[in-house]
């Protein structure tokens, strides 16, 4: 049977896994929200997540760490984009 996770429960699994630190409160919601929007019976892999995505502060600390990102639009063709609602984004590493 699979387990219906809320918000509260996914932040919580991030502690668990001592990756609490990982992603900003806003950005484990975004993360949460994404993932729910585009794959609504996903099963929970709190160190996949931590290996397949970064939060970002602002485009500029995406710029230092992507020499082919100028724009958002640049990142937007490249992979996938989730924006957190404190102006940061979470990428999907690539």
């Amino acid at each position: 049977m699979k387990k219906i996770i809320s918000l509260d429960n996914f932040r919580e699994e991030f502690i668990n896994y001592n990756r609490g630190n990982q992603f900003s409160y806003e950005g484990l919601e975004a993360l949460y929200n994404w993932l729910e929007e585009i794959i609504p019976d996903y099963e929970l892999d709190v160190i996949g997540l931590c290996c397949e995505f970064t939060e970002y502060k602002d485009l500029e600390d995406i710029k230092s760490n992507y020499d082919n990102i100028e724009t958002e639009e640049d990142l937007y063709d490249v992979t996938s984009v989730i924006k957190v609602e404190n102006g940061g984004y979470i990428i999907q590493n690539y």
